[in-house]
C-alpha cells in the first residue's frame, strides 16, 4: 500500500469516531425545537405523512444606533451572524472593540455596540443584490478590501484532507439531514472541521463563522473554507476578506466567482464530492498525497443533490 493511501485510510478511521463531530467548538443541533416545525402533508401517493422544515424568521441588524438590514435566518447564532455580516460588509473594522451585543429574539432585532462612532447613510445608498439565496445584499463597494488583503502563499492542501472533510461533514448530524432547504459552512484545519454553522442562505452561513472568528480571536492562518453552496463571486469575496486562502464546495463555480479567486490566489475548490473535484484557481497549493481510486463514492443519504441553489 502507498504512503498516499495509508494516510487516507488512517484519515477515513477516523470518521466513524463520534469524538470527530464532538470535537467541533460549534455544530448544528437538529433537535433545537426553534430551528425545525413539524408539517402535516400528503406524499406522491396521496398518502398523509408528517415532514420536518426548517424555520425561517427575520432578523434585524442595528449598528449602534442605525438600522442596517433586516436578514432572513434560522434564528440560532444572531450575535455571531450580526458581527460576522458588519465584518464582511466593512462596517466593522478589524481593529474595532465590540462593548455590547444585545439580542431581542421576541422582536427579532440585534444591535452591535462599539466604541467607535459609526454612520454608514452614505454606504447604505450604495446597495446591491448579489447572487446569494435568501436575497442576500451587500452594501457600498463589494471590492474595497477585497483588492488589498494578502493571502498566505504559503498554504497547502492535500487531497487527502478533501477527501477525508467531505466524509467527515457529511457524517456529522445537521439540519439539512433533518429537513433539507439549508445550506453548511465549516471552518476547518487540514482534515479537521472546528465551526459548522448552517443557515437558510450560505452568506448568513459564512458571516455566522466570520463572527465567531472575531468575538472569540480565532486565525485565519492554516485555515480552509469549506461550504454546501456554488462558489460565487460573494462567497469568494467574503473567504477572501475573512483571510482564509483555500475555499471548497460540493457545488460549481460562477465565472466571476473563478476570476476574483485567480486574482486573489485563492485556492478554489468544487464539485468536491466522493473521490471527484475541479480545482480552477490556486492550483500550486495542492498536494496529491492520495490516490482518488482508494475513496469510495457518496451514498444516496448523503449526495446533497439539492446543494447548487
Amino acid at each position: 500500500m502507498s504512503d498516499g493511501a495509508r494516510l487516507l485510510r488512517k484519515a477515513q478511521a477516523k470518521l466513524s469516531d463520534p469524538a470527530a463531530a464532538a470535537a467541533l467548538r460549534v455544530r448544528p443541533d437538529p433537535a433545537d425545537p426553534r430551528l425545525t416545525r413539524q408539517v402535516e402533508g400528503v406524499d406522491e401517493t396521496g398518502q398523509p405523512i408528517l415532514t420536518s422544515v426548517v424555520t425561517e424568521r427575520p432578523l434585524t441588524l442595528y449598528l449602534n444606533s442605525q438600522e442596517i438590514v433586516t436578514m432572513m435566518t434560522i434564528g440560532d447564532h444572531p450575535d455571531y451572524l450580526a458581527v460576522g455580516y458588519l465584518l464582511n460588509q466593512n462596517m466593522l473594522l478589524p481593529d474595532d472593540r465590540v462593548t455590547a451585543i444585545d439580542v431581542d429574539e421576541e422582536l427579532g432585532v440585534v444591535v452591535v455596540r462599539t466604541k467607535r462612532a459609526t454612520n454608514y447613510e452614505t454606504k447604505l445608498k450604495k446597495k446591491t443584490r448579489t447572487s446569494g439565496c435568501a436575497q442576500g445584499t451587500a452594501f457600498g463597494d463589494l471590492m474595497e478590501k477585497f483588492e488589498t488583503v494578502r493571502l498566505d502563499s504559503a498554504a497547502v492542501l492535500k487531497t487527502s484532507w478533501i477527501y477525508a472533510l467531505s466524509r467527515r461533514i457529511n457524517a456529522i448530524p445537521s439540519l439539512y439531514l433533518e429537513a433539507g432547504a439549508i445550506h453548511g459552512c465549516v471552518l476547518c484545519e487540514e482534515d479537521r472541521p472546528l465551526l459548522y454553522m448552517e443557515d437558510v442562505g450560505r452568506h448568513n452561513a459564512v458571516d455566522k463563522i466570520a463572527g465567531y472568528m472575531f468575538l472569540e480571536g480565532i486565525p485565519s492562518q492554516g485555515k480552509s473554507f469549506y461550504t454546501t453552496g456554488r462558489l460565487t463571486s460573494e462567497m469568494v469575496i467574503k473567504t477572501v476578506q475573512m483571510g482564509i486562502p483555500i475555499l471548497i464546495s460540493r457545488s460549481g463555480f460562477t465565472a466571476w466567482g473563478v476570476e476574483l479567486a485567480r486574482q486573489a490566489n485563492l485556492t478554489l475548490i468544487g464539485r468536491a464530492k466522493g473521490r471527484r473535484f475541479v480545482a480552477l484557481a490556486g492550483v500550486e497549493r495542492l498536494i496529491y498525497d492520495a490516490d482518488p481510486r482508494g475513496v469510495e463514492d457518496e451514498d444516496r443519504r448523503h449526495g446533497r443533490k439539492g446543494e447548487e441553489g
